[in-house]
């Protein structure tokens, strides 16, 4: 029983790992950010919408919705199929209709995922530091790579090989994940101030990249100003067009908290590109998401959400 415990845990993992991964990816400065693989507005659609359903929608509704961000039906199936083989969506039937519905393994990372997207808030200098002191026997390295994913996952920085660091805020969110998935074994976790000897902004770049986080906080800016620019503009009212954009957005902005652990403000340039990313991000969904939601009902019917 054990043994097919810390199996269902490593799987968890491995899906978890792989959702990061896929909406991570891709991310390069100077592409255009809102240009997305299939699979990637897939999961945005089901992460929007479908969990409103049970976690479901027809093949036929979700081939309709993906038409309107330009995909083809068979791009539509063979995303599916990636999706099902990652553990994420599976096969079901409701009311003689075909179609998919996430997992139990799709809808925790989503929500997991919604508490990362829409709701970290930054953290303060005041907070503290949360360390995370690992040591992973060399037979167990799956066991060490997990953990090593997991706490990128969460928003950890390096500071040497077994020594890792996130704001203190991050510490219940920590536990939970690391305990869910059977890691907790391996690591110790502590709280910690910064005494003395080096300016601790200095020593952010050491233990995150922030120049390569800058740069792409600043693609999704150039990429996302225009949108909102043109619907400031012109007023365009048109729904489809709105779920089109909305999901676009959403899709090129949820990777960034991915790579972002909520610094403390304080400690960052005063330029620092992702306060202007949150915000634009923010007014593009306040504007956009009422008539995208609108949409959906219309294409999947009023009782389906």
């Amino acid at each position: 029983m054990k043994r097919a415990t810390a199996r269902a845990q490593l799987v968890r993992g491995a899906a978890a790992r792989r959702y990061v991964l896929m909406v991570t990816t891709s991310m390069q400065p100077g592409n255009d950010v809102l240009v997305a693989k299939p699979r990637a507005l897939i999961v945005t659609i089901y992460g929007l919408y479908a969990r409103d359903a049970a976690g479901w929608f027809s093949i036929s509704a979700l081939i309709k919705l993906m038409a309107e961000l330009g995909v083809d039906e068979p791009a539509v199936r063979s995303a599916i199929s990636r999706l099902k083989i990652r553990g994420l969506l599976e096969s079901r039937r409701v009311n003689g209709a075909a179609g998919y519905g996430l997992s139990a393994g799709g809808q925790k990372i989503l929500a997991d995922g919604d508490r990362r997207i829409f709701r970290r808030p930054s953290a303060s200098a005041d907070d503290g530091w949360l360390l995370a002191v690992f040591s992973v026997p060399e037979h167990e390295r799956a066991r060490r790579h997990a953990l090593r994913s997991r706490l990128a996952w969460l928003g950890f920085g390096t500071v040497s090989a077994g020594v890792w660091i996130a704001p203190a805020q991050l510490a219940d969110e920590t536990r939970d994940v690391l305990a869910a998935d059977g890691l907790i074994a391996y690591v110790s976790l502590f709280t910690a101030g910064n005494l003395a000897y080096g300016d601790v902004g200095d020593k952010l770049r050491e233990w995150w990249d922030l120049d390569r986080l800058e740069q792409l906080y600043q693609a999704f800016i150039d990429a996302a100003e225009p949108v909102l620019a043109r619907w400031h503009d012109t007023g365009c009212a048109d729904p489809g067009q709105a779920f089109a954009d909305y999901v676009r957005v959403l899709t090129a902005w949820r990777r960034l908290p991915f790579l972002d652990p909520g610094l403390p403000a304080e400690l960052l340039p005063a330029d620092w590109h992702g306060t202007r990313a949150a915000g634009l991000f923010g007014g593009l969904r306040d504007l956009l998401s009422g008539p995208a939601r609108a949409h959906v009902l219309a294409v999947t019917g009023a009782n389906v959400i």
